[in-house]
């Protein structure tokens, strides 16, 4: 289906032609290339005879009880998101950081690092959630990662070997964790850049919001950040949401009810062209 770019919507992206560009993702990005979303059907597990959501096997609360378990479902995750590769939505992200280099900002609720992959920059892409390629200590007040081996991920219904095992430990000789923000813990700075990505938010001339409903709290508040600082607010999700809510009610907002995939290559040329 054809989504035109319509004289409002090129009215806002010309913001886009001296000013700051924040881009802000979640998981429906990455749905398009496969991902099943984390509070899908996919995100359960079975530990024994019992189901565990992902808001329980995702705390630190379930590591310190069941470190082998929640490695075993995050390595899972893991062998679903090195499968998947980039779709045309994170290709074209990529190009618009190409072209407006420091007048661009990416923050991302993915933890699968497909914008990484897709070509931006570590430097300008804030994973306010983490990256599910990366491990640290799980000692409090460890702040190093460290990648891990792309060998390292299972398929859902094979245990884990002691060998593997024996591999989720950091060069430092700690014991490790997933590099993931997990339910009962809190946006920290230094490990998910999580204030320079709410400020990158509050400068921006123009945000765009794609595939994300709003769940978690950062989005919302950096939403409502650029907003007030005077920044147009563009929605791309085929469902509607509260940022398209957003969009909707504000004079300078719009909802492009469409795939991310479809639509961003063309927006992408726009705003560059």
């Amino acid at each position: 289906m054809e989504h035109p770019l319509t004289p409002e919507l090129c009215r806002l992206l010309d913001r886009a032609r001296t000013g700051r560009v924040c881009i802000l993702t979640g998981a429906g990005i990455s749905a398009e290339s496969g991902i099943p979303t984390f509070r899908g059907e996919e995100g359960y597990w079975v530990v024994g005879a019992k189901e565990y959501r992902p808001q329980e096997m995702a705390t630190r609360a379930a590591f310190i009880k069941m470190p082998r378990e929640v490695w075993r479902w995050y390595l899972y995750r893991r062998h679903v998101c090195r499968r998947a590769d980039p779709n045309a939505g994170h290709l074209a992200l990529a190009k618009l950081e190409d072209a407006l280099n420091d007048r661009f900002s990416l923050v991302t609720q993915n933890v699968d690092g497909l914008h990484l992959r897709a070509g931006n920059s570590q430097l300008r892409t804030y994973q306010v959630h983490g990256n599910i390629d990366f491990m640290r200590a799980a000692k409090d007040g460890e702040y190093e990662l460290f990648e891990m081996d792309p060998s390292i991920c299972l398929e859902k219904h094979l245990p884990m070997s002691d060998e593997m095992w024996a591999k989720l430990v950091c060069p430092n000789g700690m014991r490790a964790r997933p590099h993931i923000l997990w339910f009962d813990e809190y946006y920290n700075e230094t490990l998910y850049r999580s204030t320079a990505a709410m400020t990158a938010a509050a400068h921006c001339n123009l945000l765009i919001v794609i595939g994300t409903s709003g769940a978690a709290s950062l989005p919302m508040h950096a939403t409502a950040e650029a907003a007030r600082a005077g920044a147009a607010i563009i929605n791309i999700d085929p469902y509607d949401n509260d940022f398209a809510v957003f969009a909707r009610d504000s004079p300078r907002g719009y909802w492009l009810q469409a795939p991310s995939a479809q639509v961003l290559p063309r927006i992408v040329d726009y705003m560059i062209g």
